[in-house]
């Protein structure tokens, strides 16, 4: 998971530049084809995304814009506008942190981290693959900046230690080994995020925009991106044919972004490993010292207590629900049947109408938020002063749930629910179409990957995904591609940014330890960026299509 917490500033000319060009893109003629309302909502995103990208004012407080704006300006009414701004990807996204805050308050996080560098081993190539896998794996369920903010003391006390134990030696090995380890703390903590829907909001938020989408699919939603089943290949160029199956699910499942992503997440990782380690040796006369660090950290921790194991089983409970819970296929063949699919036989018994879904009532944030109430009555196995038991969870340590996320996904939620319904969707699917026609698929899918990468490099990934995504998912639908073929890998893109210290919390947390040089980062990142285009590109056809049957 990420969260952005860049520091804000004021500057009143930059505030004045932008507030000045709204006024302008409000009264600009309205182009042909396009509705007045559409012409004022371009003013609007255009607004909120200078605010996004220079935080003027906070990230949370431009998300709020629309419900000020849209009713103001004629372009949604209230109602409507403060609906958006809620939905069950929104209660996904609480539940799925309020389990991650509880495995930090028992510190299970904590024994997970050193288990798992422990055992990879303390060679100067395994341990930095220790600390990239542990990060990684930790960073799928649990925010990328409380990852990355666990993960650095550990690192820092073994860098310490070699430095202090080893003598001139040692200090070397630390000199060359904190760059490696560091920024594949904070480069792993960003790539695990992407391979799991709750694993950072942007993916979340993604889901959830696909979801309320009004755009209208393309013929063959299911089916009109097989380029190689189904497609005219002229110059190399490929042309999708019509289908006739237009029947649509727009709902995007936990086991189907983990089945489609993890792949990918696991490919980035081992290449971050690669290129931060090539110069590594493989062995030093230091590894015993540094493998004892470890199991003294470790044996620290002391046995397992109740509550680590009660969370540990509600975890790996909730994982199993995830996944297990709708059926998945890939092609003709059904991977998992699904536990929702049993729910007919207990509707049937509360006199549930047979034309209602049943399994259309459950989706993944109906398991999130039962595990998590769950929490908050489960005992822990510990006692206040007083005799009390203590729950798992308590509000006192729920309230630390980063709210002003909750705010980010509703701006764009609304954002994206009125280019629909302006029909500003429309209209630039039809502008962007006539642009880009003619192209092959794999080059707008690269070209996509490319801009989100160096994008977010200088802005906030969850504004950059409420702001384009709604564009991009119009542009597929144009070109006759299936949008989640833009959409995934453009998300995915968001969580590559690896050059500056400003691109994410987990690089700016690193960077902050004092052991990494700006041209470090930029030297890592760079090659880490251009990594991402080709490996998101050929995974979209290789993955991301199999898995969502497109």
């Amino acid at each position: 998971m990420t969260s952005d917490k860049r520091p804000t500033k004021m500057p009143s000319g930059r505030l004045a530049a932008f507030l000045a060009a709204f006024v302008v893109l409000l009264f600009c003629p309205v182009p042909d084809g396009m509705r007045p309302e559409a012409m004022r909502l371009i003013a609007v995103t255009f607004l909120m995304a200078a605010l996004w990208v220079s935080q003027v004012i906070p990230l949370a407080a431009t998300s709020l814009l629309p419900l000020a704006l849209f009713p103001l300006l004629g372009i949604q009414n209230a109602k409507t506008v403060s609906a958006a701004f809620i939905n069950d990807n929104v209660f996904l996204f609480l539940g799925g942190f309020f389990i991650a805050l509880s495995i930090e308050r028992w510190g299970l996080h904590r024994r997970i981290a050193l288990r798992i560098v422990a055992a990879i081993g303390s060679q100067p190539k395994r341990l930095v693959l220790g600390f990239i896998v542990a990060t990684g794996g930790l960073s799928m369920w649990i925010s990328n900046t409380a990852t990355t903010l666990m993960m650095l003391p550990i690192a820092l006390a073994l860098l310490q230690t070699l430095e202090q134990e080893s003598g001139e030696e040692g200090k070397a090995l630390a000199t060359r080994l904190a760059v490696p380890i560091l920024l594949g703390i904070a480069y792993s903590a960003s790539v695990g995020g992407m391979t799991t829907i709750v694993g950072t909001p942007t993916n979340t938020v993604a889901a959830s925009i696909y979801a309320e989408s009004t755009t209208p699919p393309p013929e063959n939603e299911s089916s009109q991106s097989r380029a190689d089943d189904s497609a005219d290949s002229t110059d190399g160029r490929t042309q999708i044919k019509p289908a006739t199956d237009a029947t649509v699910s727009r709902e995007i499942s936990v086991a189907q972004w983990m089945l489609a992503c993890m792949p990918i997440g696991v490919l980035y990782l081992l290449m971050i490993w690669l290129v931060l380690t090539w110069r590594l040796p493989r062995a030093t006369e230091h590894d015993e010292g540094l493998r004892t660090v470890l199991r003294e950290r470790l044996n620290q921790l002391g046995r397992m207590t109740f509550a680590e194991r009660r969370v540990l089983i509600l975890f790996v409970l909730t994982a199993l629900l995830w996944l297990f819970r709708r059926p998945l296929d890939i092609g003709s063949y059904r991977l998992i049947p699904g536990w929702s699919q049993l729910i007919p036989a207990w509707f049937g018994q509360l006199g549930v109408s047979d034309s209602i879904d049943p399994a259309g009532f459950i989706n993944d944030s109906t398991v999130a938020i039962l595990v998590a109430v769950l929490l908050f009555f489960i005992p822990s196995g510990t006692k206040t002063e007083d005799g009390k038991s203590v729950p798992l969870m308590n509000w006192e340590t729920a309230v630390k749930l980063p709210w002003d996320i909750v705010l980010l996904f509703g701006g764009g939620f609304a954002l994206a629910k009125a280019y629909g319904v302006t029909g500003l969707a429309e209209w630039l699917g039809g502008e962007l179409e006539g642009l880009l026609t003619g192209q092959p698929a794999w080059i707008i899918v690269a070209g996509v990957c490319l801009v989100m990468i160096f994008l977010t490099e200088v802005t906030s990934n969850v504004a950059t995904v409420n702001t384009l995504l709604p564009t991009l998912i119009t542009m597929s639908v144009a070109l006759g591609l299936n949008p989640l073929m833009m959409m995934v890998p453009a998300t995915l893109a968001t969580s590559c940014a690896f050059m500056l210290p400003i691109a994410t919390p987990p690089n700016a947390i690193v960077f902050g330890s004092g052991r990494i040089q700006v041209q470090d980062m930029v030297r890592y990142g760079f090659l880490l960026n251009l990594i991402g285009v080709p490996l998101l590109t050929v995974a979209t056809w290789l993955l991301i299509r199999p898995v969502f049957g497109i």
